[in-house]
């Protein structure tokens, strides 16, 4: 085989290879974006944050900073790929990353930082209301995440262990739901900071019905809910609740929508045990 035959047939095999990828992707919309990075590290890392099987797929050009992002426009959107990828370190054309996740790069991947983050952060600001993500609109979106947990901290108050595995199935199903792409900036950098741990918790608590593991999970998940609400900003007035004899005597703390205590820990043993550190209102 000559050359010119070799390299014909290695393109063929990539052009193929691609357009299978793309086919494996219903409802495929592709779009061409600015992604600022410098090396093959900078390509891995970008591509991976971008990718989703059959949701998502990135392919990105070291020397043209341009990323060609296909991706099924029924489950997900551009934002929401572009976020991901600002969450991975690198800022783009829509996006900022994250100064601690910046500093966080390799030193052959700290691509300059200059007047572009002015220009993002102006271009940002200057869109359109309709195409904002507002708080009110994100808390709507994840409104189902906090009445699931609010039922399960119930069910832990009253010992019911059988409950407390049906309402953290619950959780499950309403943390899956959240399109991410939906969350305004600032709430989906929490968001995908807490999301494998909501998961991860939910998911135990479910399969258990041991009452006191399950009150061990949720000390995490209450945790992880808290710094949740507190950007998404609850629809009410919602309560951050403290017992200092929970986690053997370290303490633990849960969220309420009420101000008097209802102790998920310990229910009637010591219903009443804890105090209302903080308050969260719209």
């Amino acid at each position: 085989m000559s050359m010119y035959k070799s390299i014909f047939f290695i393109a063929a095999i990539i052009a193929a290879s691609t357009i299978a990828g793309n086919a494996q992707i219903n409802n495929a919309k592709t779009e061409t974006v600015k992604v600022f990075g410098n090396c093959g590290m900078c390509e891995k890392n970008i591509e991976n944050a971008a990718s989703e099987n059959r949701v998502s797929t990135a392919d990105w050009n070291e020397e043209t900073k341009m990323a060609t992002i296909t991706y099924n426009s029924e489950k997900t959107t551009l934002d929401a790929v572009l976020k991901n990828i600002a969450l991975a370190g690198y800022d783009n054309q829509n996006f900022l990353a994250p100064d601690d996740v910046y500093n966080k790069l390799t030193a052959c991947c700290k691509y300059e930082r200059t007047e572009k983050q002015e220009a993002i952060t102006k271009k940002l600001s200057s869109e359109p209301m309709s195409l904002l993500v507002t708080h009110t609109a994100e808390t709507n979106q994840l409104k189902a995440v906090f009445a699931s947990y609010f039922l399960l901290k119930d069910a832990l108050v009253k010992t019911d262990a059988t409950a407390a595995s049906t309402n953290a199935k619950s959780l499950q199903t309403s943390i899956n739901a959240v399109q991410m792409g939906k969350l305004a900036t600032d709430v989906h950098v929490v968001w995908m900071k807490v999301l494998s741990e909501l998961k991860e918790d939910a998911t135990r608590i479910n399969e258990t019905k041991d009452i006191s593991k399950q009150r061990d999970y949720f000390m995490r998940l209450s945790k992880n809910m808290y710094e949740l609400i507190k950007i998404a900003k609850p629809t009410e007035t919602v309560y951050y609740q403290f017992c200092p004899m929970a986690n053997d005597g370290k303490g633990a703390n849960w969220l309420s929508k009420e101000n008097g205590i209802k102790n998920p820990y310990y229910g009637s043993q010591m219903l009443t045990c804890g105090k209302t550190v903080e308050t969260i209102k719209q």
